[in-house]
């Protein structure tokens, strides 16, 4: 069993923000494999979707992103996945936009829906796939440069990256971590 979660905010207000292509992520699996996206069992603050019949789970936590951790630990719980099949995509403001980067671990840097994740886990050690978003003018505050909406000169070269990283995570549901971050790591495939 796998557990492919995706990063974000609900809301209308956040649809097409950078801190959202986590979300864009999942929506983009879901319709490429017919997954109806529908509330977690027991409480969770989530949203489901079933992929491949019983053995991944695509998920969006509804906490808001610093609060993911919460969300994700029922997940894991409830659906018996461990921790080195989870998959989180998130947003990444150290890549530049467009780029996407696979790790098996790693610390937060910085981002609090990791931040959340990590504390709720008490390890740091699972994979996440870093979607790049830019850092943005350096004169503006980093939560309204991740808050905004993406661009429109940027557009494109941000769905082609959300469109990488659902190809990523469909590779590590197929084919593992490994193959995954060699397939998707490499120069050649960067923007």
């Amino acid at each position: 069993m796998k557990l492919v979660v995706g990063l974000g905010n609900p809301g209308a207000r956040y649809d097409g923000t950078r801190h959202n292509v986590g979300f864009a992520a999942l929506d983009l699996l879901a319709r490429r494999h017919g997954a109806v996206w529908e509330a977690a069992p027991r409480g969770i603050e989530a949203l489901v979707g079933r992929w491949r019949a019983a053995d991944v789970v695509l998920a969006k936590p509804l906490t808001f992103m610093n609060l993911s951790g919460t969300a994700i630990v029922g997940l894991l719980q409830f659906y018996k996945v461990e921790v080195p099949d989870l998959l989180v995509i998130v947003d990444e403001v150290q890549l530049e936009a467009g780029r996407i980067r696979l790790r098996p671990s790693g610390s937060a840097g910085g981002h609090n829906g990791l931040k959340s994740i990590i504390q709720s886990l008490g390890t740091e050690d699972f994979p996440r796939l870093r979607i790049g978003v830019g850092r943005g003018d350096a004169q503006r505050d980093l939560a309204d440069h991740v808050l905004s909406r993406v661009e429109p000169a940027e557009q494109p070269v941000v769905a082609e990256a959300i469109g990488r990283a659902a190809d990523a995570a469909e590779l590590f549901v197929e084919d593992g971590l490994l193959s995954t971050m060699n397939r998707f790591n490499r120069k050649d495939d960067e923007v």
